[in-house]
This record gives structure tokens, C-alpha cells and sequence, in this order.
């Protein structure tokens, strides 16, 4: 009994483990022979990470039965950061009782983290009628966060067929960023009436900033009061990290 799952360069991992250290100290990865599924809320249940990441995707995949890989996400994190972009990297395991981690193209390591119990059970994934869709540039939307950051800690966004608005209220005054469809910046925009909601920018922020340079779009939805959805892919092989953050209770 094994698994085993291998991709050909260290980026994916990077940006995965990035996105998950924002939000848990520790993981529970479930390997199937479909593919990886990681779902995990922070303590304060404002943010969620769904995780999807299946077979194709990987060089190399092998497993024959289910798999719970629950490890302290601070011990990952430090290993994985050693990777050079173009290591080879395989992680299997064969014993629930440790997670083995080899990099190649390059000189060899190898490294094994002990795996730890958990009784965490995944919340299911929120049924959502998002009626307000946008794509967006990845570097446009870090630059517009970094801009309301400037003054204030939350950020309202507002979103018409033409544009999306994002506006920030502070005790110094406000920022107020409009993105236009078809400007390079907003690639696309669905909205079926005028939506509006507020959330809290240092979440917003950290998640962006976290998946770095694994994916140049972001794809958003959110409506009235609901929660924000953003969706960055990972490869070309279907899958996808998901991130949900609630909006502020007063306006929910």
C-alpha cells in the first residue's frame, strides 16, 4: 500500500503550501487514486481553502488506497522552500507514519516529516449563488489591494456590467480604484445586477500574495452580502485552489 505523487518542478507546491499556511497550522491532505483534496478553515471561520488537485496533473501518481496526510504545515513549508524551481519533486508515503520528500534535478535530498493524528473533518464546501463574476489580472488586483490597504483595513467592492469598484474607508480619509472591462485589467465581468459586499483586505491580501507567480488571472464571484469567492488554477490539468472569505458581519 503507497502513494506516491511526483511533479517536475517545486511551483505548484510552493504555491499550495503558501496558501494553506495562511489560514492552518496544520494539514490534512486526503491522497485518492484520483488525485490530492485539501479543505481547511481558519480558526476564526472567515477564510476556507478548497484544494482540488487531480491525477493528471502530476508527472508521476500512485495510489491504491486512501490516504490521510496530516502534517504541521510550519515543518512542510520550511522543506518545500528549500526546492529550486526546476527540482523534480516526489512526495509518497507507505506507512501513515511519515511523509517522505525527495528533490531531484540537482543534487539528491531527501527529507522525512512525521505524519500526526487528527480528528478533523472537513466542513463542506459552501453552496453559493454568486451572481456577480469577474476576472481579473492578477498584478491589477494586488496593486488595487495595495492601494485601499494605504488607508483603510477593509475593502468594499462594488460591481456593475461595466466595471468593478473597490473602495476603502479609514480614519485618514478613502480609496476609491475603479477597474474597467476590456482595459487589460478586468478581462471579463458577468453581473447580473449591482452587487456590493465588504471584506476584510488583510485576508484578501495574503491569499494573492501567496499564490505568487502560479497563476497570472484570478477568477471572482460574490454577490450582495455573500461571501468572496476566488479561484486560481493550478497547471492546465483541471485543478484549482478555491477561497472563500466571508464578508463583515454587519453586512452579511
Amino acid at each position: 500500500m503507497s502513494f506516491i505523487a511526483q511533479t517536475n518542478s517545486a511551483n505548484e507546491w510552493k504555491t499550495i503550501v503558501n496558501a494553506i499556511s495562511i489560514i492552518v497550522e496544520e494539514a490534512s491532505f486526503e491522497a485518492t487514486p484520483e488525485g490530492i483534496q485539501f479543505r481547511g478553515m481558519d480558526p476564526s471561520h472567515v477564510a476556507m481553502i478548497d484544494l482540488n488537485w487531480p491525477n493528471a496533473s502530476f508527472e508521476k501518481y500512485e495510489c491504491d488506497k486512501p490516504f490521510k496526510l496530516t502534517v504541521r504545515v510550519e515543518e512542510l513549508s520550511k522543506l518545500i522552500k528549500r526546492a529550486a524551481p526546476k527540482n523534480r519533486i516526489t512526495i509518497s508515503s507507505t506507512d501513515n507514519e511519515y511523509l517522505n520528500i525527495k528533490f531531484e534535478n540537482g543534487y539528491k535530498r531527501e527529507f522525512k516529516i512525521r505524519l500526526i493524528e487528527s480528528s478533523y473533518t472537513p466542513s463542506p464546501v459552501p453552496k453559493l449563488a454568486l451572481n456577480s463574476k469577474f476576472v481579473i489580472s492578477k498584478n491589477s488586483f494586488v496593486d488595487a489591494l495595495n492601494d485601499v490597504n494605504a488607508i483603510a483595513d477593509h475593502i468594499t467592492i462594488e460591481t456593475n456590467q461595466d466595471n468593478v469598484r473597490l473602495v476603502g474607508k479609514g480614519d485618514s480619509g478613502q480609496a476609491s480604484i475603479t477597474l474597467e472591462k476590456n482595459d487589460n485589467e478586468i478581462l471579463k465581468i458577468e453581473s447580473e445586477e449591482n452587487n456590493k459586499a465588504t471584506y476584510s483586505l488583510q485576508y484578501l491580501l495574503n491569499i494573492v500574495k501567496a499564490i505568487g507567480a502560479g497563476s497570472d488571472t484570478i477568477n471572482a464571484a460574490y454577490s450582495n452580502g455573500m461571501p468572496f469567492k476566488l479561484q486560481f488554477k493550478l497547471g492546465n490539468s483541471g485543478g484549482f485552489i478555491n477561497f472563500y472569505l466571508a464578508p463583515r458581519i454587519d453586512d452579511r
